[in-house]
């Protein structure tokens, strides 16, 4: 199987060695340089519905990069599109699901798949809309997130609250709701509804993830959103 490694601690670049007959798959644009003994393809994987569906679902490119190991050993170097750290995950025995352009790269016999969640994630969680990736097969896949990354553990009985715009990946055996507080829910009704909105206005939380279960869960440091906003003011001030 190809061996990945994460080199440098700012960031990093994946580093993958291959031995003949190997192959990955990456997101489009993320090969930096590889051996001349590899070949680099463009591939629409899993045919034209599924890539419309991942492209949905976490913004991949319709086009992913083939690298394969066709004229012997060779090594490569790929890179996030986003700064930040990158994270190797085992699949098999345990699958992950991935949050908006967390993908990187995966060994050949894993997949990303696609499905369907419900109408309220869907529309409030901001995690694929309709759709989220899901890992299948074995192997290994890398996952990067804007700043640094940890690794949460869940266990039963003691649930997490994540802001979902630092919510990377998590297993797929974690059951997981949308709020707009981080406080109890409990009570329901519109009143409840109103206080937990106007809550979120004050914290300046917005929409959060509680994880309830037993499993794993990759955060990284920093906001896409609140750092996009944040350039677009000081470029808008200089003006």
């Amino acid at each position: 199987m190809p061996i990945f490694t994460s080199t440098g601690e700012i960031d990093p670049f994946l580093h993958v060695s291959m031995t003949r007959g190997e192959k990955i798959y990456c997101e489009s644009g993320a090969m930096v340089m590889m051996d001349s003994t590899l070949e680099l393809k463009g591939k629409m994987t899993g045919g034209i519905g599924s890539a419309i569906m991942r492209r949905f679902a976490n913004g991949e490119s319709l086009f992913q990069q083939h690298i394969e190991a066709t004229g012997g050993d060779g090594d490569c170097l790929l890179s996030p599109n986003m700064p930040g750290a990158i994270q190797i995950l085992d699949i098999g025995e345990r699958q992950y699901t991935l949050n908006d352009g967390a993908f990187v790269a995966a060994t050949d016999k894993t997949e990303m798949k696609v499905r369907t969640q419900n109408i309220g994630n869907a529309l409030f969680a901001g995690s694929g809309g309709f759709f989220v990736t899901e890992t299948s097969g074995f192997g290994q896949v890398v996952v990067s997130g804007f700043g640094s990354m940890f690794q949460l553990d869940v266990e039963p009985g003691k649930d997490v609250i994540i802001d979902n715009t630092h919510v990377v990946c998590w297993d797929s055996r974690l059951r997981y709701e949308v709020s707009v507080t981080t406080g109890n829910n409990s009570g329901g009704g519109l009143g409840s509804m109103l206080g937990n909105i106007v809550n979120s206005a004050k914290s300046g939380e917005g929409i959060v993830l509680r994880f309830s279960g037993s499993g794993k869960i990759c955060v990284c440091s920093r906001n896409r959103d609140s750092f996009a906003s944040w350039v677009s003011k000081a470029l808008g001030g200089s003006a």
